[in-house]
């Protein structure tokens, strides 16, 4: 999943995006609310965490301007202003969550996680696709009751495949929610990673689950060979 993170602390943005990417989230950082309303502008996120206290426009601003446009995106506000006033306000411009800094991490991520929850990005914590099994908080993958062992991105991808499980997915849209602005779209990468998902699957079965639609993109589906 891909998140947006406006933060002017670099500190702060550091760890909040290693957090990130160690949980299998793409981040992209930005530092002021013109480079957020530019990137939301582009991408598909799947969240975004707003620093109230940056260079004009400010966090309130930036979530204002996103509901004006349509924007429906989970937003989680980070700020340091604990009075009720300014959680108020947050919640007033459309933010969905607001969390006072300091704040440990994994408190963090269950915020986050809840946000997408409530807008339907995730479901159950366990994911199953016939025998395959993820468990989107630990992040443990099962095959016919045995761990994949994954890296952080490899189970990146594969989660996305399982929550569209059935269903072509594009190497476009895969870009948009598996990897951050970084990526670059002539790149073989989503097919090197696709096929590295496809070795560590098969040394515990012989099913073919992860399926290439020629010309179309990919598809998790638990068919028998």
């Amino acid at each position: 999943m891909r998140i947006l993170l406006l933060e002017d602390d670099p500190q702060m943005a550091r760890v909040v995006r290693r957090g990130l990417v160690e949980n299998a989230y793409a981040v992209d950082a930005v530092s002021t609310g013109e480079d957020a309303l530019y990137r939301a502008g582009l991408a598909d996120y799947d969240a975004i965490v707003l620093d109230v206290v940056v260079r004009p426009p400010d966090g309130f601003e930036v979530c204002r301007r996103l509901r004006a446009g349509g924007s429906m995106v989970p937003i989680l506000m980070l700020t340091a202003r604990d009075s009720l006033a300014d959680r108020v306000g947050g919640l007033d411009a459309g933010a969905d969550d607001y969390l006072v800094k300091p704040f440990q991490f994994d408190e963090f991520l269950a915020r986050l996680r809840a946000l997408l929850r409530r807008h339907g990005t995730l479901e159950a914590p366990v994911v199953s696709v016939g025998p395959l099994e993820l468990d989107t908080r630990s992040h443990r993958v099962q095959l016919e009751g045995r761990p994949i062992p994954l890296t952080t991105k490899e189970y990146a991808l594969l989660e996305f495949l399982a929550r569209n499980a059935g269903r072509i997915v594009g190497r476009a849209e895969i870009a948009d929610h598996v990897w951050d602005e970084g990526f670059d779209p002539f790149s073989n990468l989503i097919e090197v990673y696709v096929n590295r998902l496809r070795r560590n699957l098969e040394k515990v079965s012989a099913r073919k689950l992860i399926h290439t639609i020629r010309g179309a993109g990919y598809m998790l589906e638990d068919v028998r060979t």
